[in-house]
């Protein structure tokens, strides 16, 4: 790649990432709590339900996913905050691992995503049981009735 191409390159994941780097900066819009579980063999599936706490109101979701290079199964609790984010229906959509990713340590893991609605989740979970590389490449959040 000539160098150019790669300045062009690091140039554009800065920009796609800038909300994310941002969002540290700011006081949260909003909170979540949730719940599920994980099980995979090579690739994983993950399930669980929460609750968006926005301007005085609780919102329940569902959450669903998959996730690659993963072994075994597990139980999930987790808390975030929620970056701009000005009403509950952009909370709702497709999130992808941005900026930072995952890191595992102690039997937690730290997330941060992004939505196609430029809400940013800085995720903090546990879990309980055996599993190997919890990173979920693509989380589909929908609002519950």
């Amino acid at each position: 790649m000539s160098r150019l191409n790669c300045r062009i390159a690091i140039a554009a994941l800065m920009i796609a990432f800038a909300p994310v780097a941002l969002a540290q900066d700011h006081k949260p819009s909003a909170t979540i709590t949730l719940s599920g579980g994980a099980v995979a063999v090579g690739v994983g599936y993950t399930w669980g339900n929460g609750e968006l706490q926005f301007q005085g109101k609780k919102y329940p979701f569902s959450i669903d996913g998959l996730s690659i290079v993963d072994v075994g199964a597990a139980r999930i609790q987790g808390v975030g905050a929620v970056y701009y984010l000005k009403n509950p229906e952009q909370f709702a959509g497709n999130y992808v691992a941005a900026g930072l990713g995952v890191t595992v340590a102690g039997g937690g893991s730290v997330l941060t995503m992004q939505n196609q609605n430029g809400v940013v989740i800085h995720l903090h979970s546990t879990q309980q049981g055996l599993k190997f590389n919890l990173s979920a490449d693509g989380i589909s959040i929908r609002m519950k009735s």
